[in-house]
């Protein structure tokens, strides 16, 4: 039956090397995360690096997860693999072993969309995250707002025109000198300060926007921090920055937090449902979390994976690739990895 199978996932689109060992749909029996450390003295992720690194790590990593997990690769019954989006050298990678192995074996293989994955994560911390839900995708390439009745069943309600809010969230942590990733370090400057010291605009947030203007769900990152490095400039021609510096990382995640708040909750007072699902990188910002909560109230209900689960990792692979099987999608030799992969059955409309 399906909650007994055995389902191999890989993950390798970006910056971490991960594989878990998933039985049925909650079992995680295996799971292994490896981070690459080595960008952040780039300051973001340097896509041959990523490459080089999934190849050096990713036998070991298999190794790891089935030995936690107390099972030898024969015994898997499911191979699953990201095969998009993202960085293609990256992608390659996984694809490639992936293939190799469930041809090897002669097991089935499942090649992953790597954002419906990040709707799955969830599920696996708490069984009750299942559809109907809205959900909000947010990470370092995505900012996806969608209704979702079914699993398998995707509406767009709105999406970034410019940048992601994981990648703004990086370029503002740039400006500001703080590390890579940007989240987490604007967070822990931002924990003791006033977010209200430095206005900063809300765009595309209107209270005058009605569900039929194509902004009422479409969110901009791109305005916001060209607002933010204004600011920082003057104060660095002020000679006052420094001490300025975790007022801004708190100006900065206030306003983005407002923006993906407000998105949300229009969906959510939009479609009447009061669950909502968190997903991707910044799914993990506990300001975003607290604001949600705040706002959905008394009866609403927020679906937030661990911090383990939130950035790319195999469990959530495995979980959608065993999603995906069961539905009898499977893929042949012919995978090919593909940066731009569209998000499978998604389709306009509330």
């Amino acid at each position: 039956m399906d909650r007994d199978l055995l389902v191999l996932g890989v993950e390798t689109s970006c910056d971490e090397t991960s594989v878990a060992v998933l039985r049925g749909t909650s079992q995680l029996l295996g799971h292994v995360v490896v981070s690459q450390d080595a960008h952040r003295v780039w300051g973001g992720v340097v896509p041959e690096l990523a490459a080089r690194a999934h190849l050096r790590m990713l036998d070991q990593a298999v190794k790891a997860a089935l030995a936690e997990a107390g099972v030898r690769l024969d015994g898997i019954d499911v191979v699953g693999v990201t095969a998009g989006p993202g960085l293609i050298g990256a992608l390659l990678v996984g694809v490639a072993w992936a293939k190799a192995a469930a041809w090897a074996l002669g097991k089935p293989l499942v090649g992953v969309h790597h954002m419906e994955a990040h709707l799955f994560a969830a599920s696996l911390d708490d069984a009750r995250a299942e559809p109907p839900f809205v959900a909000l995708l947010v990470s370092g390439g995505h900012t996806l707002l969608l209704w979702v009745p079914a699993w398998g069943d995707y509406r767009l309600l709105g999406a970034t025109r410019d940048d992601a809010a994981g990648e703004a969230y990086d370029k503002a942590a740039k400006i500001l000198g703080l590390p890579y990733p940007g989240g987490p370090a604007i967070q822990r400057a931002a924990a003791e300060a006033d977010p209200t010291r430095h206005p900063l605009p809300r765009p595309l947030v209107s209270r005058s926007h009605t569900p039929v203007d194509p902004e009422f769900y479409a969110m901009s990152f791109s305005g916001l921090k060209t607002a933010f490095r204004t600011r920082v400039h003057e104060l660095q021609r002020a000679g006052s920055l420094e001490a300025e510096v975790p007022h801004l990382a708190a100006a900065f995640q206030h306003a983005t937090t407002d923006v993906l708040a407000t998105k949300t909750l229009r969906a959510v007072e939009q479609t009447g449902c009061r669950r909502v699902v968190l997903g991707g990188g910044v799914a993990s910002s506990a300001a975003l979390r607290a604001e949600i909560v705040r706002r959905l109230g008394a009866g609403g209900e927020l679906f937030a994976p661990s911090p383990r689960l939130s950035t790319d990792n195999g469990a959530m692979i495995a979980r959608t690739a065993l999603f995906r099987y069961t539905r009898g999608e499977t893929a042949g030799l012919e995978l090919n990895a593909r940066a731009d992969l569209p998000f499978p059955n998604l389709h306009r409309g509330d």
